[in-house]
């Protein structure tokens, strides 16, 4: 195997962060996984702060559960969501100094 196969990804593996980008493309989710950085919040307190209705941060958090973005725990009578590791806000803050540098230029 020469080098540039090995720097090659495979199908698979191409396909999945494109997926993981689709779902991150969005301007809610984005909100959503930054606000959760090093913090649990429930649904009403996102909606609140986002100033949207409870069921669309709802259906965003379910989407990013389901792309194991974020986890749900229960506490108490309701569920906080929190980011499921560092790698996303990682990919977020990266991003964010993606956009800030073009600003400078």
């Amino acid at each position: 195997m020469s080098k540039q196969d090995s720097l090659l990804l495979d199908e698979e593996t191409i396909q999945q962060v494109s997926k993981l980008f689709k779902i991150i493309s969005d301007p809610t989710r984005i909100a959503i996984l930054y606000l959760l950085e090093n913090q649990e919040l429930n649904v009403g307190t996102l909606a609140k702060g986002m100033n949207m209705e409870q069921s669309a941060v709802s259906h965003q958090l379910k989407v990013l559960k389901t792309a194991r973005l974020v986890k749900a725990q229960r506490k108490g009578k309701s569920m906080v969501y929190s980011q499921m590791d560092n790698h996303v806000y990682s990919i977020l803050q990266q991003g964010i100094i993606h956009i800030n540098e073009e600003k400078e230029d």
